[in-house]
Order: C-alpha cells, then sequence, then structure tokens
C-alpha cells in the first residue's frame, strides 16, 4: 500500500438535523482537521460533496465530506479517486465505529465493512484496499438499539472523550503526513484512552 495520503474522506450524513448524531464523527475529524490546516470547504457537485485542499510538504491533500447520505458514500468517493486518479491505498476514509469504545481511535489498513454502510458503498466502488482511521463511538449493547444509537447525541461524557479521540487522531494524520503510515498508525494505535 502506498504511504502517502492523498485523500482523506469522512463519512456522515448532511445536513444540520444530522450535524450531531454518533454517524457523523467522520465529519467531526474532517472540520476540525481542515479548521487545523486552514483548508477551505465548497461545494463541489462532480464530487457529490464539500472538497477542501491541502499542501503537506511537498503533497497535495483532498478532504471530501460526501453531500450523498452514509450508505452512499462512494458515489462521492469514487469521482474524485478516478478524476485525480488516486489509488485506494492512498485514500484515508474516517467513520464512526461501533465497536470501539468513545474516545478509542484507530488507524487501519484494509479490511472487511462490518456491516459499515458507508464502508459497505465504499468498498462497492473502490475495493477493499483503502485506509480506515475508526473513530469510536461505542455499542448501545444490543442489535436493535443501533439505529437510534447512531444517529443520536453522545452524552457529555463520550463527547469529551470523543472529541479528545479525534485530537489525537489529527495528530497521527499529521504524522503520517511527514513520517509514514506505520509510525502515525503506531503513535494513534498505542495511545491509551
Amino acid at each position: 500500500m502506498s504511504e502517502h495520503l492523498r485523500a482523506i474522506v469522512a463519512l456522515g450524513n448532511p445536513g444540520p438535523s444530522h450535524a450531531n448524531d454518533r454517524h457523523n464523527a467522520g465529519f467531526w475529524f474532517i472540520d476540525r482537521l481542515a479548521e487545523r490546516w486552514r483548508a477551505s470547504f465548497s461545494s463541489e457537485k462532480k464530487f457529490k460533496g464539500e472538497l477542501a485542499r491541502s499542501s503537506r510538504g511537498d503533497d497535495t491533500i483532498w478532504l471530501l465530506k460526501p453531500a450523498t447520505f452514509m450508505n452512499a458514500s462512494g458515489q462521492a468517493i469514487q469521482p474524485l479517486a478516478a478524476f485525480h486518479k488516486i489509488e485506494p491505498g492512498e485514500i484515508l476514509v474516517v467513520h464512526d465505529e461501533l465497536d470501539l469504545p468513545p474516545g478509542t481511535v484507530r488507524l487501519k489498513e484494509g479490511g472487511g465493512h462490518g456491516g459499515h454502510n458507508g464502508l459497505r458503498d465504499t468498498h462497492r466502488v473502490i475495493g477493499a484496499g483503502y485506509k480506515r482511521l475508526r473513530i469510536g463511538i461505542g455499542h448501545p449493547g444490543n442489535a436493535a438499539g443501533v439505529l437510534s444509537h447512531v444517529l443520536g447525541s453522545p452524552s457529555r461524557d463520550d463527547a469529551i472523550a470523543i472529541d479528545a479521540g479525534i485530537d489525537a487522531a489529527i495528530e497521527a494524520v499529521e504524522t503520517v503526513c511527514s513520517a509514514g503510515w506505520m509510525r502515525g498508525a503506531q503513535q494513534l494505535n498505542s495511545r491509551k484512552s
């Protein structure tokens, strides 16, 4: 897989009614990253979302927030990858993760979609060879409660933990950009929540 990131794509649902949903943890991350990198999003019909450009050293990294809903995330990722000739291994997909507690964040290469509909659609259009940033939102404890959990807001304590995880993830992504994937992944994945 490529060491260089050329695109960071955050998964979420568009619109103010979803802004505080746990499912939008990817959007929370990328908004903070764009602010830190002084990158401004603008609507791009061609890429079905909001796009920002950032230069990191000699590299250009595209930041994308799909305007499609979560289940159709691939419809935004595929045109960006095709237009800029970005390989799956050069894409970091940022998403909420039920299987990690709030505050736990992990970098991962490849793998299955684990039932996550945004990842399922991404797999459908670009395959499984992309990188992931998993932002833990916790599990409600039973399958019947998953939908209301991901479409609900975190508690105050969970929100604080998720924010701290996002801060650590931003630092790790910057390490990936400056020192390589393995260094950034080790930095983040060895962190205690």
